[in-house]
């Protein structure tokens, strides 16, 4: 495994764990309410799913590449479209006016557990985000190296989560991040809009050449 390949499934699964969501609200509530513990708790429990869903969505990624290679642009194209369309829809989005979820939860490792699994955006998010960092390289990607590409990906959402855990607890940093969350939104926006764009750019002459 290069450098840079690995360097890139690093990036992938750091990106993938602190990229604001449903998730990152829920721990930043959670957090303000009852503690980093609390919050450090529902962030173990919500690693499970991260990794049943960064693992399945690497399976889909290198079985694709194995098939062949038009059916990796394919991949890399919808998902592009995918990351484009999360884009645009972030970049043009407006301040709610409900309370952003989650107070206090009783059993927040197994409210993490349940809220990481049954996430619907998890897995095409999941594929569309390693997809996008990992066309340049996709000539690396092996059967062989799948253990240790999910490694990598659980190591890089471990330092995301780190981080997250780290500011956790303080009602200063909810605050702070409820006053600016719609500025943060946005700038994610524009953030997957560069991997969209990245994604169709390796994958879309490989489809043109094919069809040559």
């Amino acid at each position: 495994m290069t450098p840079s390949l690995l360097m890139a499934v690093l990036a992938s699964g750091f990106i993938y764990g602190i990229t604001p969501g449903p998730g990152v609200l829920a721990v930043f509530g959670i957090g303000a309410a009852r503690g980093r513990r609390a919050g450090a708790g529902f962030l173990c429990g919500h690693l499970l799913g991260d990794v049943v869903w960064c693992s399945t969505a690497l399976i889909a990624i290198v079985g694709a590449r194995q098939i062949g290679s038009t059916a990796f642009d394919v991949l890399g194209v919808l998902s592009g479209l995918y990351l484009f369309w999360l884009g645009v829809r972030a970049v043009r989005a407006r301040r709610s006016s409900a309370e952003a979820p989650q107070g206090p939860a009783r059993q927040p490792f197994w409210h993490g557990i349940l809220f990481g699994l049954t996430n619907p955006k998890a897995y095409p998010v999941a594929v569309a985000t390693f997809t996008a960092l990992l066309s340049s390289r996709a000539e690396l990607l092996h059967w062989s190296m799948l253990p240790w590409l999910i490694v990598l990906s659980f190591v890089g959402g471990l330092m995301a989560y780190a981080i997250l855990i780290g500011i956790v607890g303080a009602r200063q940093v909810r605050s702070l991040y409820q006053r600016h969350e719609l500025l943060i939104t946005r700038l994610c926006g524009v953030m997957f809009i560069g991997f969209a764009i990245n994604a169709l750019a390796h994958a879309l002459p490989g489809l043109v050449t094919n069809k040559a």
